[in-house]
């Protein structure tokens, strides 16, 4: 028997507070790390290096998604995406709250830096399966015309959880630089705590995608869906993980390393970079719900190709327009790098419930999701702070955020829906429409 039909702004809310809340939990470890980790947690390196380290911390927890995704997206195959949902949440808000309460390294030495990993594993690999449950629920719930938009609640997520991640970092950017390491810091750490009781009331209510319903009634569960994954589409998971890249290879410069560039290179006050990112936040939200209603219109994959052109070219501008040192100048650089993103992540959610069959979603657009994740992601604030020290000159950088989206481009533009797809409700739909 299928749950009863879920009211939509009940479903879509589900959708979009939990992965507020985790991408909250996510980015305020990407704030902290441009911003005071290297000082607390690796104080015996030279500043360059502690800075390095603590972008290192941050990239671990990119290390671990991929096993979550591939995890938790196991389980959300076989028991369902409600369930794994709550599971999420919960990694991720009890790790982030943890850290908020650990001591640093002047008061247990090495042990402070190892912790710190640990927790930022947990978080990672909680967020791992958070994405493709959160997109399925909504996009399963949608007629294949209305799949991007419903997806997109989903990822106004991202935004949302750098905007309120950047606000909490504003409320306390008013504290002496003494009392923001010594404690200012830890406040938005511990503030999960109540996001993560609200996000537990919210997705309580929420009731099983009803494509996955059909798939356990009709008895397509798959024993081992990753491994059924890999054996009858491996091409479709290589090619969704490289367009996957180009949204964090251009949200992380923008929303971490910039943190760390705009302040120590060009020269803007600390909130001044947290006000760009905070505005920039605000028309990534507006315009993604405008994307996804073109992906709706015009096809996903067009419209993801349009975003992912877009990155490319924009590489390049961002760094160009923020070293002018005009705060007006730069915030345009932030606005684009905003509406960028938006149109792949408007894009993404309805591109990817089209691409994987609903026996191996879960699975296929978790790993997917989070490898792009981890390459474009992980890897950018490390690479840039290198390539910034080496060759002192943002080009390097920039070019090497446009070839990132360069092989995103390549791959969904290579990248192919299944004709015919077995257990797939969206192929009979739309072999029917």
């Amino acid at each position: 028997m299928s749950n009863p039909k879920p009211r939509k702004g009940a479903l879509l809310l589900a959708s979009c507070v939990g992965t507020s809340i985790e991408w909250y939990d996510y980015y305020i470890f990407g704030a902290a790390s441009a911003l005071v980790f290297g000082a607390l947690f690796y104080p015996e390196f030279s500043e360059f290096a502690g800075t390095l380290a603590a972008f290192g911390t941050f990239a671990v927890g990119f290390l671990a998604r991929p096993l979550g995704g591939a995890v938790i997206g196991h389980f959300g195959d076989r028991v369902g995406r409600k369930t794994m949902l709550v599971v999420t949440l919960m990694l991720t808000g009890v790790s982030t709250f943890l850290i908020g309460l650990l001591p640093t390294y002047a008061a247990i030495g090495v042990a402070a830096p190892l912790l710190l990993t640990l927790l930022r594993l947990l978080q990672g690999f909680g967020v791992g399966g958070e994405w493709g449950g959160a997109v399925l629920v909504a996009t399963e719930h949608a007629s294949p015309r209305q799949r991007a938009v419903y997806g997109s609640f989903a990822q106004f997520g991202v935004p949302i959880g750098v905007l309120t991640s950047n606000l909490a970092f504003l409320a306390v950017g008013g504290l002496s630089p003494e009392d923001f390491r010594s404690w200012g810091w830890r406040i938005p750490f511990l503030l999960s705590i109540a996001l993560l009781v609200v996000g537990l009331v919210v997705r309580r209510k929420l009731s099983e995608s009803p494509e996955f319903q059909r798939v356990k009634e009709s008895r397509q569960i798959t024993k081992v869906p990753a491994a059924t994954l890999f054996k009858e589409r491996p091409g479709v998971v290589l090619l969704a993980s490289v367009a996957a890249i180009a949204p964090p290879a251009m949200g992380y410069t923008e929303m971490v390393y910039m943190l760390n560039y705009g302040t120590a290179v060009v020269g803007f006050e600390r909130n001044t970079v947290l006000m760009m990112v905070l505005l920039s936040a605000v028309l990534w939200i507006a315009m993604i719900y405008v994307a996804a209603r073109w992906a709706d219109r015009w096809g996903a994959k067009r419209i993801y190709t349009i975003g992912a052109a877009s990155a490319v070219i924009w590489a390049f501008p961002l760094f160009w327009l923020v070293n002018t040192g005009n705060v007006a100048v730069a915030l345009i650089g932030f606005l684009g790098a905003g509406v960028v993103q938006a149109i792949m992540a408007g894009a993404q959610g309805g591109l990817f419930t089209e691409i994987f069959d609903t026996r191996t979603r879960y699975s296929g657009a978790s790993i997917a999701y989070q490898v792009g994740g981890m390459i474009g992601g992980a890897l950018t604030p490390i690479v840039a702070t290198s390539l910034y020290e080496t060759f002192r000159s943002s080009d390097p950088i920039a070019l090497w955020v446009g070839l990132l989206c360069a092989a995103s481009l390549i791959a969904v533009l290579v990248l192919r829906a299944p004709v015919t797809t077995s257990g797939s409700v969206a192929a009979v739909e739309r072999a029917g429409s």
